[in-house]
């Protein structure tokens, strides 16, 4: 950054330090030097008013796909690390299913390497490498040297450890690392062949589904695993009422299990299938309204720690084919902060407060990536402006991939800026 920067006016949110309160910030050379209620304003400084506009703490996305290495057409680091900073994240957390796939620590050391490169290097690129070799599920990855090159969690996402003996090692090995396992949850013989939630709609639609239970009853198995090695284990992209029911219920219990959820399961069913849309395709499937109200539930109760968009691109002529042979996923990352806010701040069911804990606070405690907000600490800041109301265009992504059912909605609250790494964006 090289410069001074006064942040005026801005109503700072930060839960870790229980602030709640409008401010001046002054950052020099990339640090913050000053937090005051009035800070006079001065030649030296560059002013940016922050009016009626949010200060949190850096938002991270723990659960991305920037597809580089082997999907390059989809996506890469320098187009995903972009479309990260334009919806607000200053950090991302990348999931191993490329090819090849994040099972080797110069895998780990490439897309670290490629992440300081990208977009000026403003945005973190933290890897999740996989538990097993090739995410095949048969034999463990070499857990102690991917840690040590830089990965800060665990996942064969897309493919979930059915082994359980193989998922009980996993455990173990990562606690000995202080890294969760972050699980895809599914039992694959109940959901192979599946496109969609299985129930009315898809009996309805001729097309083949995946039930809930598919999801339950792995979250079931692991939370006994995760009981059993007192490990930490992570639940991806939670999409059912009762995977919410076993959460809870193991954190009651005291077991070390944490979940995320994205704003798409908490904002639309899979009464939008109707449209045959395959943007509408993701896996886990959108499920039904019960489920999207349990999630809501959840998420207002702290059962649900973490909001995170399953950012998954897929080009235009991947996802312009029959339904059923289309790629599951849709990218997220610049419109979870106005999904957000306006299904949840302006509903009552979150408040700004803990929207920022869910988005910055949690997930950053997960992965061992907190950030303080304090004088002489680094600048990793993201600014909302929780008012705007705005239209998705995905013509103006700035993902490689468009892929989002969400084109042509009106949304309320939008991210206008990321600080990070001596680096200052205001869009």
């Amino acid at each position: 950054m090289n410069e001074k920067i006064l942040l005026k006016n801005g109503r700072l949110i930060d839960p870790s330090s229980k602030r709640d309160e409008i401010v001046d910030m002054l950052i020099v050379d990339g640090n913050i030097a000053t937090i005051k209620a009035k800070i006079p304003e001065s030649n030296e400084y560059k002013t940016v008013d922050l009016t009626n506009k949010i200060i949190a703490p850096g938002f991270i996305d723990i659960h991305v796909h920037l597809r580089e290495p082997g999907y390059e057409h989809k996506e890469t680091i320098e187009t995903g690390t972009r479309s990260a900073a334009y919806g607000g994240f200053t950090a991302v957390c990348c999931m191993p299913n490329t090819n090849p796939a994040i099972d080797d620590e110069s895998i780990v050391t490439f897309i670290m390497t490629q992440g300081k490169k990208a977009h000026g290097g403003i945005v973190d690129v933290f890897p999740i490498a996989s538990v097993s070799k090739s995410r095949e599920g048969k034999t463990l990855a070499p857990i102690a040297e991917l840690v040590h090159a830089g990965a800060v969690g665990l996942s064969d996402d897309g493919a979930p450890v059915s082994d359980a003996n193989l998922m009980r090692r996993a455990l173990e090995y990562a606690n000995m690392y202080n890294v969760p396992v972050m699980q895809h949850c599914e039992i694959p013989e109940l959901a192979h062949g599946g496109v969609m939630n299985e129930g009315k709609v898809s009996t309805e639609l001729g097309l083949p589904g995946i039930p809930g239970v598919a999801e339950e009853i792995m979250i079931a198995r692991d939370l006994l695993l995760s009981d059993y090695t007192n490990s930490r284990y992570h639940v991806c992209h939670m999409s059912t009422a009762g995977s919410v029911d076993l959460v809870r219920e193991g954190k009651k219990k005291g077991i070390k299990v944490t979940c995320e959820v994205t704003p798409h399961h908490f904002t639309v069913t899979e009464e939008v299938v109707r449209s045959y849309d395959t943007n509408t395709k993701m896996n886990p499937p959108l499920r039904t309204q019960k489920d999207v109200d349990a999630i809501k539930e959840g998420l207002k109760d702290g059962t649900i720690d973490v909001i995170a968009t399953d950012h998954a691109p897929h080009s235009l002529d991947e996802k312009e084919v029959d339904y059923i042979q289309a790629p599951f996923g849709i990218v997220g990352l610049e419109t979870a902060i106005g999904l957000s806010i306006t299904e949840l701040v302006e509903k009552k069911i979150l408040t700004m407060h803990q929207l920022v804990e869910k988005f910055s606070v949690n997930p950053r405690k997960i992965i061992g990536k907190e950030v303080r907000i304090a004088e002489g600490e680094p600048a990793n800041l993201t600014f909302i402006d929780p008012n705007i109301e705005w239209n998705v265009e995905i013509s103006k992504f700035n993902s490689k991939s468009k892929n989002s059912p969400f084109n042509g909605r009106t949304l309320k609250g939008k991210a206008v800026g990321i600080c990070n790494n001596g680096k200052m964006l205001l869009y």
